[in-house]
């Protein structure tokens, strides 16, 4: 089981998996893939990218980082994490 932590929305499993499965994903199109807003799916983006989740390639362009990846996979705690910025 996924270890998530006090901050954590069941929309930021859903961004992860998608980046996860598409390589990259942008507000935009992950908003449409998952039902909730773009402002909200980009807010999420943000705070996803804070704790080194994921990794901005491009302006508005996000990709999975490693620890993003270990949490996936079950072999990260995400309450472990501290934000940065």
């Amino acid at each position: 089981m996924r270890k998530r932590a006090d901050w954590w929305v069941l929309a930021d499993d859903m961004i992860l998996e998608y980046i996860s499965d598409e390589g990259t994903g942008t507000p935009k199109v992950i908003s449409r893939e998952i039902d909730k807003s773009q402002g909200y799916v980009n807010q999420r983006c943000s705070l996803l990218e804070s704790y080194g989740l994921l990794t901005k390639v491009a302006r508005g362009v996000y990709t999975l980082s490693e620890a993003g990846e270990q949490y996936l996979s079950e072999k990260l705690d995400a309450s472990t994490l501290e934000k940065s910025g």
